[in-house]
C-alpha cells in the first residue's frame, strides 16, 4: 500500500470512528486504535497518541450540538471532570512504563466489561433512581426533549460519589489507552448514576475532550504524537463527529445501546487476541 493510499484509508476509517464515537459517547479512539494497530501495523503507542488528538476532535465536533439541544448535562460533566482529569494524568504517566502487550490485554478487558455491563442494563431496564442529597445540593438533575419519542424526559441523578470514583478509573483508561474513556464513562453514568442513555452519551462526548487534553501533553513530550498520522485521523474524526451529533436525538435509546454493545464486543475480542499472541 502506497503512503497516499494508506493516508486516505486512515482518513476514511477516522470518519467512521468519529461518527460512531459521537453517537455512542465513546470517543473515536475506540475504533482508531484497533484500526491503526491491527490493519496498518502501527505501533500501539503512536496509535494511542494519534487517538488522543482524535478524541479532542470528537468532543469539539459533537459537544456544541449536544449542549445546544440540552442533551449534555453540564453540571454532571463539570463535577465528574474532577475525577477524569486526575485519572487521565495518572494513566498517561503509567503508559510510559507498561509493556505494549499488557496495553492490548487491558484495552480488550475494559471493553469486554463495558459490553457486559450494558447488556445487563438492557435486560434489567431503566430502574428507579434512589434519592441523593449530594445530587440535590449540586442540582445535578435535569430534563431533555427526546426527538425519537416526541416528549420531554425528566431524570434524577443518583450515587454521584460512586460516579466520581468510577470517573477517576475512566480518566486513567483514557490517558493509558487513548480511548477517550467513553467506554467506561457511559456505563458509569448509565448504570451507577442512572442517567438516560442519550444523556450519558452526550455528556460523555462533552467530557472526553477535556480528559484527553489533560494527558496529551505527556504523549507529546515523549514523542508519541506523529503529526503525519494525527493530522488525517483528527480531521476525519472531526467530520464524522459533526455528522454523528445530528443523529443522536433521532435515534431510539435501545438502538444506541445495541450498537454500543456490538462495537465493544468486536473490538474487545480483536484486542484481546492481539495481546495474548
Amino acid at each position: 500500500m502506497s503512503p497516499l493510499t494508506q493516508i486516505l484509508a486512515i482518513f476514511a476509517i477516522a470518519i467512521l470512528a468519529g461518527f460512531l464515537g459521537s453517537l455512542l459517547g465513546l470517543g473515536g479512539g475506540i475504533i482508531v486504535v484497533p484500526a491503526l494497530t491491527l490493519l496498518f501495523g502501527i505501533d500501539i503507542r503512536m496509535a494511542i497518541g494519534a487517538s488522543i488528538i482524535s478524541v479532542i476532535a470528537t468532543s469539539s465536533g459533537a459537544a456544541a450540538a449536544y449542549v445546544k439541544e440540552h442533551l449534555a448535562n453540564l453540571r454532571v460533566a463539570m463535577f465528574l471532570e474532577i475525577g477524569t482529569t486526575l485519572g487521565a494524568i495518572s494513566g498517561a504517566y503509567l503508559a510510559g512504563v507498561i509493556h505494549t502487550r499488557f496495553l492490548f490485554i487491558l484495552f480488550g478487558g475494559l471493553l469486554a466489561w463495558s459490553a457486559i455491563a450494558m447488556l445487563k442494563k438492557r435486560h434489567e431496564g431503566e430502574g428507579i433512581a434512589s434519592p441523593s442529597a449530594l445530587a440535590d445540593r449540586l442540582k445535578l438533575h435535569g430534563s431533555f426533549y427526546d426527538e425519537a419519542i416526541d416528549q420531554h424526559v425528566d431524570y434524577r441523578v443518583t450515587r454521584p460519589g460512586t460516579g466520581l470514583g468510577l470517573m477517576y478509573l475512566a480518566g486513567a483508561a483514557s490517558g493509558l489507552l487513548g480511548i477517550g474513556s467513553g467506554a467506561l464513562k457511559v456505563p458509569a453514568m448509565d448504570l451507577a448514576m442512572r442517567l438516560p442513555m442519550k444523556v450519558s452519551t452526550a455528556t460523555s462526548n462533552f467530557m472526553i475532550g477535556v480528559t484527553a487534553a489533560a494527558s496529551a501533553g505527556l504523549y507529546f513530550v515523549r514523542g508519541e504524537i506523529d503529526p503525519l498520522l494525527a493530522g488525517p485521523v483528527a480531521t476525519g474524526v472531526l467530520l464524522g463527529a459533526t455528522a454523528g451529533s445530528r443523529f443522536l436525538g433521532r435515534v431510539e435509546s435501545r438502538v444506541i445501546r445495541t450498537v454500543f454493545v456490538v462495537v465493544l464486543i468486536v473490538v474487545s475480542v480483536e484486542m484481546l487476541v492481539k495481546g495474548l499472541r
